[in-house]
């Protein structure tokens, strides 16, 4: 246990883009899925651990290297917010595959946070990423079909 400055890093990387729902929401809304009650609970799960695990634990040394696949993970994540945004808020850009790659804003956190975990050499990161992707990608993937 302990403070770790770029484990906090991560997090708000990670979560801090989804503020954008707040000032910025989908048009269409959102309609409630079909998602399953214990996916909902893996999922909201999965986002606390993702936002406290990696501020709070430290692990036993930085692996410098590791940087990298984290930052292009996130730079992607990212860049799909922006084109959120740039699509005028649709709905459908939240959930459109990029290179027939399905729900990627969903793959793409827990993407960054297992590579954090080895970045990092913090083993709780990717077992709080094991939880968030558990319920996250498969509530993705309901919602993206029932468009």
């Amino acid at each position: 246990m302990g403070f770790s400055v770029l484990g906090l890093a991560l997090s708000l990387a990670i979560f801090a883009p989804n503020l954008l729902l707040l000032w910025f929401p989908p048009r269409p809304p959102i309609e409630g899925g079909e998602v399953p009650r214990v996916l909902e609970i893996l999922e909201r799960s999965g986002q606390a651990l993702c936002v406290t695990v990696p501020a709070i634990t430290v692990g036993a040394f930085v692996l410098w290297w590791g940087v990298l696949p984290v930052g292009i993970f996130v730079i992607a994540y990212w860049a799909l917010w922006l084109r959120y945004i740039v699509s005028g808020r649709q709905r459908a850009s939240l959930f459109a595959p990029v290179l027939r790659i399905p729900v990627p804003m969903a793959l793409l956190p827990v993407a960054a946070f297992l590579s954090g975990s080895a970045w990092l050499q913090n083993p709780w990161i990717a077992i709080a990423a094991a939880v968030l992707a558990a319920g996250h990608i498969p509530s993705s993937l309901i919602t993206a079909r029932s468009r």
